[in-house]
């Protein structure tokens, strides 16, 4: 009958409820994965805290134990390189206190152990600079470079290519940039100098390990939270809202 019909209440909504149970397990789960992260990145600075201020080791034996497959990253090392102040460079964009530039990317090559040359972040040239140190590879000089080791970022799907023109990269590509700079067998961390390799060049800053690196992850986690929450909470006053229906 159409009185009854327009009487009845709406029914259960099993797809609106299947997909709103679907949004929740995504959300809950990024928040879950942000405190992981959380506890993760409180580890890596405690580590890094340690290492600070910890006295430099020679990077040959920390190097070996990097080959074996410990986790090497945030030691602070020194190690000699023949010609590294006139050494050809490849350039990674950067920033810094929020000043974009460049970092220059140069190779040095290791006489013994598992690898052949290990990649040197010289430090960091502001975009207002245009000069660059110069190039001789005849000059090989030797300089000591104390710094800390760091491990590559992974590129993300939104990081741009390399440049075709030039030698601009927007992520560390280890293979990469060793393969431009002809340095063989190159080691899977690179080594981020906090000694300067041309103190007659003051636009070139070394700057190995950011002062203050941000945990952020526990905010994240409760966005990610409350938007379950928020979530939850329309879903339930919608379902309120039909059973209230006469």
């Amino acid at each position: 009958m159409p009185g009854e019909a327009a009487g009845r209440r709406p029914g259960f909504p099993i797809g609106l409820t299947v997909a709103v149970l679907i949004c929740e397990v995504i959300l809950v789960s990024l928040g879950v994965w942000q405190l992981q992260r959380m506890h993760w990145k409180a580890g890596v600075l405690a580590h890094v805290a340690a290492l600070r201020h910890a006295p430099a080791v020679p990077a040959g034996p920390v190097l070996a134990r990097q080959a074996q497959g410990e986790d090497v990253a945030y030691t602070r090392t020194f190690l000699d390189c023949p010609g590294l102040a006139r050494a050809a460079f490849v350039e990674v964009f950067a920033l810094r206190d929020g000043a974009a530039g460049v970092r220059l990317v140069s190779a040095c090559p290791l006489q013994d152990g598992a690898y052949g040359s290990i990649l040197v972040d010289r430090g960091f040239v502001a975009d207002t600079v245009s000069a660059r140190p110069p190039v001789d590879p005849a000059d090989r000089t030797p300089v000591r470079v104390t710094g800390v080791l760091r491990s590559p970022d992974a590129r993300s799907l939104l990081t741009p290519a390399r440049r075709p023109v030039g030698r601009l990269w927007y992520w560390r590509d280890t293979a990469g940039m060793s393969a431009a700079l002809g340095a063989a067998r190159p080691a899977p961390v690179f080594l981020a100098a906090e000694t300067s390799t041309n103190p007659d060049w003051q636009a070139l800053s070394p700057v190995p390990v950011p002062a203050d690196i941000p945990n952020n992850h526990f905010t994240y986690a409760l966005t990610w939270f409350g938007l379950a929450a928020g979530l939850a909470g329309v879903y339930l006053a919608m379902l309120f809202r039909r059973r209230a229906v006469p």
